[in-house]
């Protein structure tokens, strides 16, 4: 595929990208505070005075660790409720652990060296998700820590979990909730905020600085991806080689079956040793 084809590709993306698409709703969230603080209202149901967002898009708890990167991170202005809200328009099957990895490191950022633990802030972290993950039919999954044997008792740690389901979005009592998540699976406006939204995200696209940025987001994606393909078969084709050695087949024929140069398949017999 010529240069020319992969930016037509990437420019009918960008074209077609909504609400549902991670770039835009970080972009619309993040630079439209309020627009970002009535959604969690919505969402969470309750008010919030005012968000005041994070200028840190990125977390870094210690060097060899890992990261994140959240779509909005915002903290209420009284600094004692601290939100994370993202979009997931696919079900990468790790979400869950996703959200438990979020909690830890955005525990770990809260705390400050000499403050006690009960100085950390109530957290609420949202995913606004297409796919019904969990598979059990709900519009809307609350988590939060509760005794097993008694699931009446509460751990009371201020730590609370919640994934919407687009797709099941039908089932919502809450018509605010049920227009903006209809809006996430058809991109079509119908109430006030949603309409707000619906606008935002036309200017969004109209923002040239934004467009040259997700393309480049796209191809950075598409280069990590085909990396990690590359990276799985040569891990698979060592496994073989490996594999085959230990039955006894000859290194040259190892080499043409399995695709490694000869010199490695001698080197792993030598590591077998």
């Amino acid at each position: 595929m010529s240069e020319i084809q992969k930016e037509q590709t990437l420019e009918e993306k960008w074209e077609n990208a909504t609400i549902a698409n991670n770039f835009i709703f970080y972009k619309v969230m993040r630079n439209n505070p309020d627009v970002c603080q009535e959604l969690l209202e919505i969402l969470l149901e309750f008010k919030i005075e005012r968000i005041e967002m994070s200028q840190e898009e990125e977390i870094n708890v210690d060097f060899g660790s890992k990261g994140i990167r959240m779509d909005v991170y915002a903290k209420d202005a009284g600094g004692q409720k601290v939100y994370n809200i993202e979009l997931q328009a696919k079900d990468t099957k790790e979400l869950p652990e996703r959200a438990r990895y979020y909690q830890g490191v955005m525990d770990v950022d809260l705390l400050k060296s000499g403050q006690d633990y009960k100085d950390l802030k109530t957290t609420f972290i949202v995913f606004i998700c297409v796919d019904d993950i969990f598979e059990k039919g709900l519009a809307k999954y609350t988590f939060e820590n509760l005794c097993v044997e008694d699931p009446k008792i509460k751990m009371g740690d201020r730590a609370y979990k919640y994934f919407f389901i687009s797709q099941n979005c039908d089932k919502l009592l809450d018509e605010e909730q049920k227009a903006f998540l209809k809006m996430v699976s058809n991109n079509k406006s119908s109430n006030a905020f949603t309409d707000k939204v619906k606008k935002l995200v036309d200017n969004a696209k109209r923002n040239t600085q934004w467009r040259k940025q997700f393309m480049d987001w796209e191809r950075e994606k598409t280069y990590s991806f085909n990396r990690g393909l590359e990276q799985g078969v040569q891990q698979k084709a060592v496994e073989d080689a490996r594999n085959f050695l230990n039955e006894g087949v000859a290194p040259e024929v190892i080499s043409r079956c399995v695709g490694l140069p000869l010199e490695q398949v001698l080197d792993l017999q030598k590591q077998a040793r």
